[in-house]
């Protein structure tokens, strides 16, 4: 076995020995110790928001006289390096951990120090040359730093939700125009109402989906407004006064992102409710996708026993014992990322509203939390359109003999006959069995043609009395 070298470095709790190999410090080793919480690596895109701010902070600092000019290059370097995708595993903290973020922000520090001293010729761990501390982190605090990679990050991932959604939303309207001609029957409390068309079905989602995206939109919004420069509380202490006007639009530059340093840092250094409310908008989506994954598995549910009005595409064996039989297995892993989103919802809200006075302490919880909302409701959505969604057929034959065999059309008759008579109709064809169709016409109350006409699919699905020119003719004869 290879014997592992060691360098010896020090910080207020004493000395520790980091392999010599590697980047980060003992900062980060400590925390690595202290905190094996979910056995999980950062999330990749904090680690790039970090990257873009460390950078932006080398050249602002640099700008106002406040850092070498080749110790602000190294670093910048050492950031470009990262944002290429080098020294990854080097981020050994966990995402779930104490300290506010202190962990994460000295593990970036670290990492971009030690490669900052390689590039000027030095050795890891010779802090004399580049210092975590007083270099990489100049005019800088964790507490504005982790809002500020947090916002950052949920900012990127968000954008890639929305381009699920978008697609989510072409592909269900897609399926509204296919399906505008399938009459169904319609149902309120599980039970049978009066016909709709499948179309008008799949358009409601459609809609549904729009108003989440909207609904997203200002959520990211929420997420550009920064406390980059706030340092510790909010007032900028350590922080140049030109440094303070510069670091959000080196930011802006560096990271092509369209940010904004907050009108008040002590607030944005206080209050986490924008995370708050970006989670409530990805919870209220889950809910939606959740609501339309349970709508499709009864709707597909048999396909002989059940609803049987369309079908899904068959993805995978549904049991291990039962040959031939398919499940539902898209709209169910829909249905369980909702789940874990809406339990999330829940710890980002807590968290959120367990901060005391000039700082939350639980940033690191709810990034976890919301990173992983938005990426599994991405995947999820990806996978709803990609398996689900876009290959949906409808048994039109199935809808149609639902419809007639159904006791809910007895509503469009009801304006013709009067209600206590057609209360009567649809009684009656529960206890025999017979169609509300043959029923009214033995008993003479609507000849075949005005039946026909009442009946027809389009007067049964749009706004008004199906027949109401027979109406207006017989209140006339009357």
């Amino acid at each position: 076995m290879k014997k592992v070298a060691y360098r010896k470095e020090q910080d207020s709790i004493g000395t520790k020995n980091v392999p010599k190999g590697v980047y980060y410090g003992v900062q980060s080793l400590r925390a690595a110790e202290n905190f094996h919480i979910t056995g999980l690596n950062m999330h990749p895109e904090i680690i790039n928001s970090l990257a873009y701010i460390k950078k932006a902070a080398a050249i602002t600092n640099c700008e106002v006289g406040l850092l070498d000019k080749k110790i602000a290059q190294a670093i910048v370097q050492a950031c470009d390096e990262i944002l290429d995708g080098h020294f990854r595993d080097d981020f050994i903290v966990d995402p779930i951990q104490g300290g506010a973020g202190t962990s994460l922000n000295m593990n970036a520090n670290e990492v971009i120090a030690n490669r900052a001293i390689e590039i000027l010729g030095g050795e890891k761990g010779d802090y004399s040359v580049v210092n975590p501390n007083d270099h990489v982190n100049c005019g800088q605090s964790t507490n504005d730093v982790i809002p500020t990679a947090g916002k950052m990050t949920a900012l990127r991932l968000l954008k890639n939700l929305k381009k699920e959604l978008l697609r989510l939303h072409e592909a269900l309207s897609d399926k509204a125009k296919e399906f505008d001609h399938v009459i169904k029957m319609g149902r309120t409390q599980m039970q049978d109402a009066v016909p709709i068309r499948l179309g008008q079905e799949f358009q409601a989602y459609s809609v549904a989906i729009r108003r989440d995206i909207n609904r997203m939109d200002k959520a990211m919004d929420e997420m550009r407004f920064l406390n980059m420069g706030g340092t510790a509380v909010g007032t900028g202490i350590n922080a140049d006064e030109a440094y303070l006007r510069r670091i959000v639009p080196n930011l802006v530059e560096v990271s092509d992102m369209d940010l904004v340093q907050a009108f008040d840092l002590i607030d944005a250094t206080q209050n986490l409710d924008p995370f708050v409310a970006v989670s409530g908008a990805i919870k209220a989506c889950a809910v939606t996708l959740s609501k339309i994954a349970n709508d499709l598995r009864l709707m597909s549910s048999g396909p002989r026993a059940g609803f049987g009005e369309i079908n899904l595409p068959a993805k995978q064996n549904g049991s291990s014992i039962m040959p031939g039989k398919v499940n539902p297995v898209i709209p169910e892993v829909v249905n369980q990322v909702a789940f874990n989103i809406i339990g999330n919802d829940v710890t980002i809200t807590m968290a959120a509203e367990a901060g005391q006075l000039e700082l939350n302490a639980f940033e690191p919880i709810i990034f976890y939390c919301m990173f992983q909302s938005i990426d599994t409701l991405a995947y999820a959505v990806q996978t709803f359109v990609d398996n689900c969604i876009s290959g949906i057929t409808a048994n039109e034959i199935r809808c149609r003999y639902l419809v007639e065999n159904s006791v809910g059309i007895i509503t469009a008759i009801s304006p013709h006959v009067g209600y206590q008579r057609a209360a009567e109709i649809a009684k009656k064809a529960l206890k025999t069995g017979d169609s509300v169709r043959k029923l009214v016409l033995e008993e003479k109350l609507l000849d075949e043609k005005e039946l026909d006409h009442i009946l027809d699919p389009l007067q049964l699905t749009e706004p008004g009395i199906a027949g109401k020119e027979l109406l207006l003719k017989k209140n006339t004869e009357n």
